[in-house]
């Protein structure tokens, strides 16, 4: 199954405010996640619908993952932001001659479920986890990388 952009870009937002420790605009997200900011904008319209995110008007308004949000299952959020849309268009310009006895559609959208339900395994926390949480916050250019300091290993003492 695949996911529409709308989905893939709501699920990567809400895995970036689950990292942040402050507000953040549509803007940022946007640059951030490489993604253009109507679509971000639309996003996380639907996300504060959900109550995943809250949304803050004004100069000191921004968008901040709520409780719900952190620990939200994958699954759920996926399926909110699909919709309850068929996985095949039956009915279209053109309806297929198979719809009034057709099995395709009834297991494709047990397929659907399937695959939803498979993801409410996974909530918001778990993919931020590091390593992924480590990334997540580098996209911020305002934080600094870490430094990694070396440790040498002890050296091989000399025999007399």
């Amino acid at each position: 199954m695949q996911l529409t952009r709308f989905t893939d870009i709501g699920l990567r937002v809400v895995m970036r405010l689950a990292v942040s420790d402050r507000l953040m605009t549509t803007r940022i997200l946007a640059k951030e996640m490489a993604v253009p900011y109507a679509h971000v904008t639309k996003v996380t319209g639907r996300l504060a619908e959900l109550g995943v995110v809250h949304s803050r008007r004004g100069r000191a308004g921004g968008l901040v993952i709520t409780d719900l949000g952190r620990t939200a299952q994958i699954g759920w959020i996926a399926a909110s932001l699909e919709g309850d849309g068929e996985v095949v268009d039956c009915d279209g310009e053109v309806p297929c001659p198979l719809r009034r006895a057709c099995r395709l559609r009834g297991a494709l959208a047990a397929a659907r479920r399937a695959f939803f339900d498979s993801l409410d395994d996974v909530t918001v926390g778990d993919l931020v986890a590091d390593p992924t949480g480590a990334v997540l916050l580098s996209l911020d250019p305002r934080v600094a990388p870490r430094r990694r300091t070396t440790v040498e290993p002890n050296p091989i003492p000399k025999s007399e």
